[in-house]
């Protein structure tokens, strides 16, 4: 009697695996678009603190933050699981992905790399973040300055800015190629404007810490 796999059992895991990256394509953009978002929110701070404060009042008042909350950390939780399928968590498999790609040198290869490595480091800053976000609301100006002035917390957003940011970018570009958005004739094109794109957030991150920091008062 043959051991070899019939057509319907090689059909069903492709098919499996192509329903688990729709989904993780699908939550990839919710926590795209939450990130954009948040960052506008966070950022209207540089406007004045009235701004910042008007904007989370209303989310408190409609019941987005108490809802939205813990949705996008669900979201993010399921995002997570979905992409850690495809990571390489064993040395053995880490030494074979770090040989592939100096063998190959190959940008996107690299870009993966970069997107495994900042999705750990925002797996567990990120959590740090929305745990200690969630658990002291409501959000104000004033609450958000006496966080960053505090301790090691400047610290820990200079680096978590830069890695939601790189994540977000080259998961943008990436969910393009993989699904045809983004095409041999407008590559170079569209990942100038990544680029640009997460610079600018970057920097709009940096003025609001800076603001944060220096210019509210946490009183």
């Amino acid at each position: 009697m043959s051991n070899q796999p019939t057509a319907t059992q090689i059909v069903q895991p492709v098919r499996t695996d192509a329903y688990l990256d729709t989904l993780q394509m699908f939550t990839g953009v919710a926590l795209i678009l939450f990130m954009w978002s948040h960052m506008i929110l966070v950022a209207s701070v540089n406007l004045g603190p009235g701004v910042m404060n008007a904007i989370a009042n209303f989310l408190e008042e409609t019941y987005l933050a108490q809802t939205g909350g813990p949705l996008i950390a669900l979201i993010f939780l399921v995002h997570f699981v979905l992409a850690a399928r495809k990571i390489p968590f064993r040395a053995k498999e880490q030494k074979m992905m770090w040989e592939h790609s100096v063998r190959f040198n190959h940008l996107d290869t690299w870009l993966w790399n970069v997107q495994a490595i900042t999705a750990m480091i925002i797996l567990i800053m990120g959590s740090v973040h929305m745990w200690t976000v969630l658990t002291n609301l409501p959000i104000s100006a004033a609450k958000s300055a006496a966080r960053v002035q505090t301790g090691w917390w400047l610290l820990f957003y200079i680096i978590l800015l830069p890695m939601i940011e790189l994540h977000v970018g080259i998961g943008f570009y990436r969910i393009g190629v993989k699904w045809g958005w983004i095409t041999r004739s407008n590559r170079k094109g569209l990942k100038r404007f990544e680029n640009k794109l997460t610079l600018v957030f970057v920097t709009i991150g940096l003025i609001t810490l800076f603001t944060l920091y220096f210019i509210i008062n946490p009183a």
